[in-house]
């Protein structure tokens, strides 16, 4: 992927929070995963969700996301309630991205990214000029140009991953949930995908809620940390805030030194393996 930029969003939903969870009770059948948990994500922010696995990060983004409706409490989403809302209306705000989406059969990279135009086309409002150049732009954000015409099923796990990226750039909404965007990439478009994140969040504003498992990649790209566990939110605040030997240890049962990184001055993540032992020079 290569730099460039990225479309323009319609403005954000006026007022703050962006998002807002209030006393809100998640649960999949008979086992309730959160309870009377209250969350608010502050416009114009990335804020990551963290936690082990089962600790319903991915469960609270498909809330705020309204793939999952409450047994008690409210969602929000600029301050109104998002059952009451119509779903255009909502599309045309939040974009989220699933961890494992179903992408459909005979369609072409860019046939998929078009898809993100939808919420903007009516009967009255057919594809535009304006709709080819934001698909295009998103295309080219995610480096998919020249694949754009390959049918999504000769793509790679990460070619297929930004594709769907580039789905959601292109709808172009102020609010955009990821769940896990790094999912089958190597290292090196993990970073490509987590700098367009921030690209968005930082050239138009977009409010950015994400779900990722690389607490030190989370830690880098982040302006909030939400530690989630135990049916409520274990820490909360700023990566430095969050990311420390103690809340790892509840979060996470793991032992880790938390050191700056070298590079960009944000915490970095050393597990502690009881097993390893030092080597002393000259033995």
């Amino acid at each position: 992927m290569t730099a460039t930029s990225v479309p323009q969003a319609a403005s954000p939903t006026a007022g703050a929070p962006a998002l807002e969870a209030r006393g809100v009770t998640l649960s999949y059948e008979k086992t309730s995963i959160f309870e009377n948990l209250d969350l608010r994500i502050e416009e114009g922010e990335v804020t990551t969700l963290i936690g082990a696995n089962g600790s319903g990060k991915s469960t609270l983004l498909k809330a705020f996301g309204r793939l999952l409706v409450p047994s008690a409490g409210s969602m929000e989403l600029g301050g109104q309630p998002l059952r009451s809302l119509p779903t255009r209306a909502v599309a045309k705000q939040l974009a989220i991205l699933p961890q494992k989406p179903v992408t459909p059969s005979a369609t072409t990279v860019r046939d998929l990214v078009s898809r993100g135009r939808h919420p903007h086309q009516s009967l009255f409002q057919p594809w535009t000029p304006s709709d080819s150049r934001v698909v295009n732009e998103s295309l080219a954000a995610t480096g998919l140009s020249e694949l754009a015409d390959r049918d999504t099923a000769s793509l790679s796990g990460g070619q297929l991953q930004r594709a769907w990226i580039a789905l959601v750039l292109a709808q172009q909404s102020p609010i955009i949930l990821l769940d896990e965007p790094t999912t089958f990439l190597d290292l090196s478009h993990q970073l490509d995908v987590l700098r367009l994140v921030r690209s968005i969040n930082r050239e138009r504003g977009a409010t950015v809620v994400m779900v990722l498992h690389d607490l030190t990649l989370a830690g880098r790209y982040s302006d909030r940390l939400v530690v989630v566990g135990e049916g409520k939110v274990i820490a909360d605040g700023k990566p430095w805030e969050v990311l420390t030997p103690e809340v790892l240890r509840r979060a996470f049962d793991l032992e880790a030194l938390v050191i700056a990184d070298p590079t960009s001055g944000s915490p970095l993540i050393v597990p502690v393996d009881p097993d390893d032992h030092r080597i002393e020079l000259g033995t």
